[in-house]
């Protein structure tokens, strides 16, 4: 009774009376030590496994090839020219009055480089030929020439041609000049690349030489007619940043195809560094540039009210500019 009496007068000893009815209550059950197992490293391989198998799907054929790593670059390269192609076609919804004439020709130019770039990641569109130089002496080496990159060239670079040209006023004669040399480039380029003896350095330099009569045409002929409409100093940007980059792709063919002086990989990351700036960039640049422009300054009233207008109450810009005329001499370059 006293010993009741004392627990209910103090609270400590009614604590430990009720930690020694539920330890007798409900005794602990034994447990076994935990064994900690080590991480199966194959598990974490398979999760941080590559997901490009493009090279397993289409094994390369040549010595000197893609590797994984440059395939995984030009899966991006991929990427940002169709991101580009979808700009755009979605800009071209909200261009001023309908002018969409930038809008198509850099939409074809990235569509095009997306598909042939698409192409070459899959370790497509291309052809082992033996090499002139470091072929290992006796020319048994093979490297892989890429035919889809000179389609994408073949196609994208007339539309930056006649971007650039319409930006500067010039007369369609001049343009379908300046587009067939550039087709002359590049299937000069082209032509060399798989030819094995020194013989391709001709067709490098018959294509080299095209492309200086192109950028002459481009720098005197456009220039001039640039400053007469008064569209001078966003072409001398534009063309400023075409003529730069395109200056450097004769230095990537000579140690890619021509001198095979670097490794394809290493070719294509000099590549497509040029093709990015040369398409999206520059499209980009129309894209921003081209809201200040006026299309009936340079020409191009067609992309706003048609080819032929309206029978009444149309705008028939070409009219209007004959009749207004008179003695000056307006000779188009």
């Amino acid at each position: 009774m006293v010993g009741i009496l004392d627990a209910q007068s103090d609270p400590r000893s009614s604590l430990c009376l009720f930690h020694t009815y539920v330890a007798n209550k409900y005794p602990p059950v034994p447990t076994e030590p935990i064994e900690r197992k080590p991480i199966d490293g194959s598990a974490m391989a398979s999760v941080l496994a590559r997901s490009n198998n493009a090279l397993n799907v289409n094994p390369p054929t040549a010595d000197n090839h893609l590797t994984v790593h440059g395939s995984d670059w030009l899966w991006a390269v991929t990427a940002i020219y169709l991101l580009a192609f979808l700009i755009f076609l979605a800009h071209g919804f909200v261009a001023r009055h309908g002018e969409m004439i930038f809008h198509y020709l850099f939409g074809i130019a990235s569509f095009t480089g997306g598909i042939a770039y698409f192409a070459m990641a899959s370790d497509l569109g291309n052809t082992p030929v033996r090499t002139e130089l470091n072929n290992g002496g006796d020319g048994s080496i093979t490297r892989q020439i890429w035919y889809a990159r000179y389609i994408n060239w073949f196609v994208g670079w007339a539309m930056l041609d006649i971007a650039v040209l319409l930006l500067s006023g010039v007369s369609w004669a001049t343009v379908l000049f300046s587009v067939g040399l550039s087709w002359i480039w590049v299937s000069s380029w082209l032509s060399g690349a798989f030819v094995v003896s020194p013989y391709k350095w001709g067709f490098f330099a018959f294509g080299t030489f095209a492309f200086l009569a192109l950028a002459f045409h481009l720098g005197y002929h456009g220039s001039a007619s640039a400053r007469r409409i008064g569209s001078s100093k966003h072409y001398s940007m534009t063309t400023f940043l075409l003529l730069f980059i395109w200056m450097l792709y004769p230095i990537a063919w000579g140690l890619d195809e021509g001198g095979n002086k670097i490794s394809v990989t290493s070719g294509f990351v000099f590549y497509g560094i040029l093709d990015i700036i040369t398409v999206p960039v520059l499209g980009f640049l129309f894209l921003v540039l081209g809201g200040s422009w006026d299309y009936g300054a340079l020409g191009l009233q067609f992309t706003q009210y048609g080819r032929l207008g309206r029978k009444e109450g149309g705008v028939f810009p070409e009219k209007e500019a004959a009749q207004a005329s008179g003695a000056a001499d307006t000779r188009a370059v």
